[in-house]
Parts: structure tokens; C-alpha cells; sequence
């Protein structure tokens, strides 16, 4: 499905979000380690959440391939999402992507009857806290030593 967001630098390049596959593995586990320095998903951690029901991994896709991905967890019996992780390929960054992505897995959250969705961003972050905090997300805690390298992180919510 095509997806064009907004951005205030202007119109965002044509994308596709779609359900990642096991064909969009190695590009997955490549924008991973490109993105994070720490606490990556694994190869079988992706194979577990790409089959899994209570798991959304979402793949932002253009001709080039694959721009970026958002991997979101669903509790049976709570209304609650929880944005697990989002990244961006550096040659998309400041394109809307990640803008996308994030209305992608509240409309994918939506649709499974939650309300509600969470997510932590490290407190170093500072433009994934202005996207967040732009598209309307409120931060309510801090989680000290939250990632595997010692980060804090901010907790944040979305009424949906």
C-alpha cells in the first residue's frame, strides 16, 4: 500500500509499508546492526517474531529496497501496544519514513483493538523524542540503565 506522509521539508518519497517476510531477513538483520549499536533482535528473534501473533514487523519499501522497519508486540487480553523498535536506513532518514512507520503500526495497532501504545526511546535521542512527541506522544516514566549499554530511557504513550 502506498503511503505518502507528511513532512515539513516536503513531500516524502513514495514508500510501501507492508508485513516484512523471511525475504526481507538479512535486510532486516543488516538495518539493525546499522541502526543500533546495542540490543539488536537476533536472526531467530525475527524468524520467531515474523510468524508470531502477537508480534507486527512492518517494512517501509521502496525500488531500492528496504528504507526502514518497525517491530511492535501485542498482549492477549490488554489493550496496550508496545512499539518495541524502529529504524530508519540512513538514506531515507529526513524523508518521513519513520512518520510513516509510526502511523503504520498505530493504524496495525488499532486494528488488533488497542488503545494504547508504548515505547521507550533512549534520552539521548533527541530527534526520535521530537518526532514522537510532534505526532502526539506523551512521555509519562523513566526507566534507569533501560538498555544493554547502560542508556536511561523515556517512556512514552499514545492514546489511539
Amino acid at each position: 500500500m502506498p503511503d505518502r506522509a507528511s513532512h515539513p521539508d516536503g513531500p516524502v518519497a513514495a514508500c510501501s509499508i507492508r508485513p516484512a517476510t523471511l525475504a526481507d531477513l538479512d535486510a532486516l538483520l543488516a538495518l539493525e546492526r546499522a541502526a543500533f549499536t546495542s540490543d539488536h533482535l537476533s536472526r531467530r528473534q525475527y524468524r520467531r517474531h515474523l510468524h508470531s501473533p502477537t508480534a507486527a514487523v512492518l517494512a517501509a519499501v521502496d525500488r531500492g529496497g528496504l528504507l526502514g522497519k518497525v517491530v511492535a508486540f501485542f498482549r492477549r487480553n490488554s489493550d496496550i501496544a508496545r512499539l518495541y523498535s524502529i529504524a530508519v536506513n540512513a538514506r531515507a532518514r529526513g524523508r518521513g519514513v519513520g512518520e510513516a512507520l509510526l502511523h503504520a503500526v498505530e493504524k496495525e495497532s488499532r486494528a488488533r483493538g488497542c488503545r494504547r501504545l508504548h515505547l521507550e526511546v533512549r534520552q539521548d535521542n533527541a530527534g526520535a523524542i521530537r518526532l514522537y512527541e510532534r505526532l502526539g506522544y506523551r512521555r509519562f516514566a523513566a526507566r534507569a540503565g533501560f538498555y544493554e549499554d547502560g542508556a536511561d530511557a523515556w517512556r512514552y504513550e499514545k492514546t489511539l
